[in-house]
């Protein structure tokens, strides 16, 4: 059992050169290019040893498929090279040499996310330091903070409920207005002639 494990657990790295001319040849124009992306999994999937020929196991980087998509669907490359990393059932593939569009792109991307983690950084500083402040106060002094501002938030719920429910009746009245009865035939004739049914012409 220990031997499987270790054998899994083994990282294997290999780089192949992928014919893509010939699988793609006999396909429509409109799906060559997805034609060419499942090609490079089926060859993976051959060369690297995975079980059952699956090809959900098999990863592609967002950069190799850049350059296999960069011409359209219409053309894509006709031989790609790319290193293959397999760890345990999963085979993570890359591009071997990016062409110069992706590598810009690549870069930029990289730059942006150093920037990120510097961001997330700094901030985290100033959140140490502001907790450290904090703790040089008084324990009783925060809790007469929180007693002031646990009796805003009372208040500012309170006044609150009293607009919604205020809100609430100027709905309702606002519906009770608009509502009409419906009146007879006799009734809406006599309106017509200017007197009321209900006192029967006295």
């Amino acid at each position: 059992m220990a031997e499987t494990k270790a054998k899994t657990s083994i990282k294997i790295e290999r780089e192949y050169t992928i014919p893509l001319r010939d699988k793609v040849r006999s396909v429509p124009r409109y799906k060559k290019t997805p034609k060419a992306v499942k090609t490079v999994k089926e060859f993976l999937a051959r060369h690297m040893k995975i079980r059952d020929r699956d090809l959900k196991k098999i990863r592609i980087d967002s950069y190799l498929n850049e350059e296999l998509w960069m011409r359209g669907i219409k053309k894509p490359v006709h031989k790609i090279k790319v290193k293959a990393v397999k760890d345990g059932d999963i085979v993570r593939v890359y591009s071997a040499s990016l062409p110069e569009k992706i590598k810009f792109k690549k870069l930029r991307e990289e730059k942006l996310e150093v920037k990120a983690k510097a961001d997330v950084e700094k901030q985290k500083t100033i959140m140490e330091k502001a907790k450290e402040t904090m703790k040089g106060t008084k324990k009783e002094e925060v809790s007469e903070e929180k007693s002031e501002e646990e009796k805003r938030d009372e208040a500012e719920k309170e006044k609150a409920s009293k607009l919604a429910q205020q809100e609430i009746d100027k709905e309702i009245a606002k519906e009770m207005k608009h509502t009409t009865k419906t009146k007879s035939q006799k009734q809406k004739s006599a309106e017509r002639k200017g007197y009321n049914i209900t006192s029967r012409g006295h």
